[in-house]
């Protein structure tokens, strides 16, 4: 029996001697991590490393007609680590009620310096044919809510990879450019060689905002012959949805339009084409947009004493 029992002897103190060395070992790994992980609080304290922060600080809008706007989006990023962090990628979505506008991603958009802040500029361009062929309700002339979505996704030392998502809303127009007619020519001087005018316009805002007018450059044919234009600086409000009326002088000569003049004269009236462009200044920017009248009908008529304007009273000219 006790040579049997010696080798459970043996196997026991082996066993009981493999147990604690496993324990000792585990205990100095727990150790060792906990060290780590209390050194890296404390180096992480000392440096400062911090999550960045993002805010959108504003939202331009430096060109815009009927066919597009451009947006520019300012996100501002603080970064209150001490070394660079590389932003990775940005991604950006505009919606109006809910309904996708634009979306799009920015890649490697550029890095913000340690202990510093950057504003980040985000180029966003709307297609208003895109958007009406997407969404019927959305009319020319309209003011449309939106809201611009973004996420910054920014790569920090002890934090990882971080997600900074943003959001903004505001109002963009569909822009709807204005009806011009030629209601009526007054003369200031008549002759064969050369005649001063004044041309009777009338603009008609179709937008839902008001349009200021500062300046007019155009073009007017009679009978298919050009009786030239020029750029006219003059500042006038047009209402929404309003109508504004404009005196232009002009200088031409009748001898030009040979057999047409005296249709003119004779009040029979002739076909008049006006092209050109305004400028005007809404609460969205400043805008060009194109003004024209085809196939317009007009006719000359002589100055008359002040308050007596009766369009339908045939004139001659002497």
């Amino acid at each position: 029996m006790a040579s049997s029992d010696k080798p459970e002897v043996i196997d026991r103190d082996v066993k009981e001697k493999d147990h604690n060395e496993d324990e000792d070992k585990g205990g100095f790994i727990d150790k060792v991590k906990d060290f780590i992980h209390d050194i890296g609080e404390k180096i992480e304290g000392a440096i400062g490393f911090g999550k960045p922060t993002a805010d959108v600080t504003g939202i331009h809008i430096p060109s815009i007609n009927l066919e597009k706007a451009d947006l520019v989006v300012d996100v501002l990023v603080k970064n209150p680590n001490p070394i660079p962090i590389p932003l990775i990628d940005i991604n950006y979505l505009i919606e109006s009620d809910g309904r996708k506008l634009v979306s799009g991603l920015i890649p490697d958009a550029g890095t913000i310096h340690a202990h510093g802040e950057e504003t980040v500029k985000i180029p966003v361009t709307l297609i208003y044919d895109d958007i009406r062929s997407t969404y019927n309700d959305i009319k020319p002339g309209s003011i449309i809510p939106y809201r611009i979505k973004v996420d910054l996704i920014v790569d920090v030392p002890v934090f990882g990879r971080l997600t900074l998502p943003l959001e903004k809303t505001g109002e963009i127009p569909i822009p709807y450019k204005p009806d011009i007619d030629l209601e009526k020519i007054h003369f200031e001087r008549f002759s064969f060689e050369e005649t001063v005018a004044m041309l009777h316009l009338k603009l008609e805002n179709k937008n839902d905002f008001d349009l200021g007018l500062n300046g007019l450059d155009y073009e007017v044919w009679l009978s298919d012959v050009s009786i030239g234009g020029a750029e006219l600086a003059k500042s006038t409000k047009i209402d929404k949805n309003g109508i504004s009326y404009i005196d232009i002088p002009i200088t031409f000569r009748p001898k030009d339009f040979g057999s047409a003049l005296w249709d003119m004269i004779r009040g029979k009236g002739t076909g008049y084409t006006m092209k050109g462009h305004i400028n005007v200044d809404t609460p969205f920017g400043a805008m060009k947009l194109p003004i024209s009248k085809e196939g317009g009908t007009t006719r000359l008529k002589k100055n008359k004493e002040d308050g007596d304007d009766d369009d339908d009273d045939e004139k001659t000219v002497s």
